[in-house]
């Protein structure tokens, strides 16, 4: 009993969120009339239409999978996947549980296709951002979706394993597991990941390595690889960004960001991930998602306690997971507010420390002008809509940020 009321505050939270999310989506509002210095209406208004259907695949999406994972928590039909699973592994636990996860995983890719396909490829060539073919998208689907699968295999036989070697401690084993594997992914997934999906080469223009060399050199930091990503095989969006840890530390352009923009937005963006590197995010970053790691395996340890029917010191059966999954879910979507705050202020952090690399206030809300029109940002989303999902400030957030720390008006 409850364990029910548990599950079912989990629910009402992330429903009240999730309409809220719908309503602001379909009533976005009025727009900041400062936009309009940036800006023109048709701009705006562009922006605002695409982003009005990105989010209402994001949110029917989560609606799906959450109806398909409600139904199968709250009604026999877990419960039956279960001892089918059971049955056919004759009995071993590793085995069933594999077998559930494998039945489920194939479910939920199922239920979310068509809203990755739609918002990943159809959406992308309708509003002429994608430059990639079908074939091609589904390659990097397929890809991603193996990838997906064999760790989330290994993190469901570890789970199992886990559970069944230390019944009242298990949550403490899979939060050392996942902060262990945090770390190595941040370590391998540069030089592992990345370039499955990617090419990667050397910077070669010799005014974008001096000017990397030159922000490093301000920010007093030992910059290692700069590197180029081929993004333009796949979309016409520019980004950058900083990522692994040690021996792969790299700052990855997007080859549409050097062939698109300007050389001293170039080097804002720059000093914006320099910025990262020079205050800390990676690592606080990392450490706040393990502190957040153990302390959900808590949470769901003690969740589990109560929806669960177990004899002392009894194994999980293979229904479980869909538990885990489900509990996941849920968190992750009521946790938004939480990890995306903390990334917003990272973010206006970084901002405000590349305009001090750059000594460039201009060329800094220049750049967040061009981006949002070339990308088609929302200029000035609703308040609940920005502090709900958006990881960095709005557009318009920023420009204001950046405008006041210089003594004139860009």
């Amino acid at each position: 009993m409850r364990g029910r009321v548990v599950w079912w505050g989990l629910l009402l939270l992330a429903g009240v969120f999730a309409l809220a999310y719908l309503y602001f989506t379909l009533v976005p509002g009025p727009v900041d009339p400062a936009a309009r210095q940036y800006f023109t209406a048709a701009e705006i208004a562009a922006g605002r239409r695409y982003a009005q259907a990105n989010r209402l695949i994001f949110i029917v999406s989560f609606f799906v999978e959450l109806a398909v994972l409600a139904g199968l928590v709250f009604s026999p039909a877990a419960a039956r996947l279960g001892h089918g699973a059971t049955r056919l592994a004759q009995g071993r636990p590793l085995v069933a549980g594999l077998l559930f996860f494998a039945a489920l995983w194939v479910l939920l890719r199922a239920v979310n296709l068509p809203f990755s396909l739609l918002s990943g490829y159809y959406l992308e060539h309708q509003w002429g951002f994608s430059t990639e073919s079908l074939a091609g998208w589904w390659g990097d689907y397929l890809k991603g979706a193996v990838l997906d699968l064999m760790l989330s295999g290994a993190g469901v036989v570890l789970f199992f394993w886990a559970t069944r070697r230390w019944p009242r401690t298990w949550w403490l084993a899979a939060g050392a597991f996942l902060a262990a594997w945090i770390i190595i992914a941040n370590y391998l997934w540069p030089v592992v990941v990345a370039p499955l999906f990617n090419r990667f080469t050397p910077a070669t223009d010799p005014e974008v390595v001096a000017m990397v060399q030159r922000l490093a050199e301000r920010a007093d930091l030992s910059v290692g690889k700069v590197l180029v990503m081929d993004a333009s095989r796949r979309t016409t969006k520019a980004n950058a960004y900083f990522a692994g840890l040690g021996r792969t530390k790299r700052i990855v352009l997007y080859d549409t960001l050097l062939r698109d923009y300007p050389r001293d937005e170039v080097e804002a963006v720059v000093a914006h991930e320099l910025a990262h590197w020079k205050l800390g995010h990676i690592r606080r970053g990392t450490v706040y998602g393990i502190a957040a790691n153990f302390a959900l395996w808590l949470l769901l340890f003690l969740v589990l306690r109560l929806s669960l029917d177990l004899p002392h010191r009894g194994p999980y059966p293979p229904q479980a997971w869909a538990l885990v999954v489900f509990f996941f879910l849920l968190t992750s979507f009521i946790g938004n507010p939480i990890t995306n705050g903390i990334s917003r202020r990272m973010e206006a952090a970084a901002d405000a420390y590349s305009v001090k690399l750059t000594g460039d206030p201009r060329a800094v809300v220049r750049l967040q002008v061009d981006l949002a029109r070339r990308d088609l940002a929302d200029i000035s989303p609703p308040p609940f809509i920005e502090w709900f999902t958006y990881t960095h400030p709005s557009t318009m957030r920023r420009i204001e940020a950046v405008v006041a720390l210089s003594p004139r008006r860009p």
